[in-house]
This record gives structure tokens, C-alpha cells and sequence, in this order.
């Protein structure tokens, strides 16, 4: 058993797309349109056979009381490695990014959590390199 596909809900399939290849830099495995919205997945550009990411529209009625209870307690929707969470916080930041947990050390890794646009947010982790700032 493997993973192939994980999601994350999006209020706006096209903003999402938008934000996760041009800013974040994953590439578009899949694009295919499904009536009124599509089947967009994502890789990421160093394994482009590996786990797809799912833009999944949010419509479902469950998603928003679920979305914003995770938000409420800080809680990332998803998680993503990262070679340095550090220099991507630095990154990100530099082109707008809102986070709101920035580079925090966890043991051996750091973490920091963003806001993905889309009404989500989303951490990134790597091993610790160094000092945390």
C-alpha cells in the first residue's frame, strides 16, 4: 500500500492553482475538466512520479465547519517536506506568503505554517540544519 493522491480542500480551484504551481512550484500532473470544475492534481517538480495532491473543490457542506475548526486551533491541513524550512519561510515570505507560525524547532526538525489563500493552512518541515532565528 502506497500513497498515490491526498487532497486539500479549495474555495477556488483556479486561485489554488495559481498559488500552488507559481509560488509554492509544484507542476500540474493532471488538468481535466469535470463539468463546472475539474480534476486538477499537483507534483511536486523533484518526483514527478510520486504522490499527487488533489485541489479539491470545497463545496461539500461538511468542509467549511471542518476547514474552520482546524483554523481555529492553528491546525495545517496538510504537511510538506522541505530541504530547509528556514530559507522556504524566507521565500515565501519575500512573495507574500502570510504565516502564522514562522520557523519553529521541534525536536530535530522545523516547522513553520502558512496560509495557503485557498482556506487552508499548510506547514512545512525539515530536518534542523542549524539555529533557529
Amino acid at each position: 500500500m502506497r500513497i498515490t493522491i491526498t487532497s486539500v480542500f479549495v474555495d477556488d480551484q483556479a486561485s489554488a492553482l495559481a498559488f500552488y504551481t507559481e509560488v509554492l512550484g509544484f507542476q500540474v500532473k493532471h488538468n481535466v475538466p469535470m463539468g463546472e470544475h475539474a480534476w486538477i492534481t499537483l507534483v511536486s517538480p523533484g518526483d514527478p512520479d510520486g504522490p499527487e495532491l488533489l485541489l479539491e473543490p470545497a463545496g461539500h457542506p461538511a468542509v467549511p465547519p471542518y476547514r474552520s475548526a482546524l483554523i481555529a486551533d492553528g491546525i495545517p491541513m496538510a504537511q510538506f517536506g522541505v530541504d530547509d524550512a528556514e530559507a522556504d519561510y524566507e521565500r515565501l515570505t519575500a512573495l507574500g506568503v502570510a504565516f502564522t507560525q514562522p520557523p519553529t524547532r521541534y525536536g530535530d526538525h522545523v516547522h513553520a505554517v502558512f496560509d495557503d489563500t485557498c482556506g487552508n493552512l499548510i506547514m512545512i518541515q525539515s530536518e534542523s540544519p542549524g539555529q533557529v532565528a
